[in-house]
């Protein structure tokens, strides 16, 4: 989202909810776009097309913004692709200024600390949908009790030998050992520059 008004976000969300109808989920992402008078406006045009999320609407500093907003809406708000920090998810659920995080392994530091900010979500209720490396995190999501969605950028699949297997809309988590990534050398190597 991010048009230049409000109403022209809402006609577009509003196309989107008549196109798949009640039973898909829609989110929107604004790109720490707006300021939080912003995006309370934006967020309660959305309100009657069920959205499932609003994320990143403000800059990932922004705490009190992102508090402010989530206490004016029913839509859930979700902050973490631009968080590197368990003390900063922390805050963000202390806070009540999210209620969906979306922690990114390569991000936050590894396995270990996303698990940690996975495990601190699911203490304040807060849903986990992680953020990019869907090879990785498909498995991170089925571990924890309040993963909910795997973000789908297929960005790795020029060099990757094994896609992520998706069925009925669901993504599955590899059998073989391993973080989950089958890297293709000669395809990586292809792409060195000198």
């Amino acid at each position: 989202m991010g048009k230049p008004t409000a109403g022209e976000d809402a006609v577009r969300i509003g196309a989107v909810r008549e196109a798949v109808g009640p039973g898909m989920e829609i989110m929107v992402d604004a790109n720490q776009a707006f300021t939080p008078a912003e995006a309370i406006r934006r967020a309660a045009r959305l309100e009657p097309y069920d959205v499932g999320w609003i994320e990143e609407p403000l800059p990932a500093d922004d705490v009190a913004g992102h508090e402010r907003l989530a206490a004016s809406t029913v839509t859930p708000v979700a902050v973490g692709e631009s968080m590197y920090s368990l003390g900063h998810f922390r805050e963000y659920l202390q806070r009540g200024a999210a209620g969906i995080v979306q922690p990114d392994v390569s991000r936050i530091g590894g396995i270990t600390p996303w698990l940690k900010v996975a495990h601190l979500a699911e203490a304040f209720g807060a849903e986990v949908c992680p953020h990019f490396l869907m090879e990785i995190h498909v498995s991170l999501a089925a571990a924890v009790p309040n993963g909910r969605f795997v973000e789908y950028i297929p960005q790795l699949r020029a060099v990757t030998t094994h896609q992520l297997r998706i069925a009925d809309g669901f993504a599955h988590a590899p059998q073989e050992p391993g973080l989950g990534i089958s890297w293709d050398r000669d395809a990586v190597d292809d792409r060195r520059v000198a």
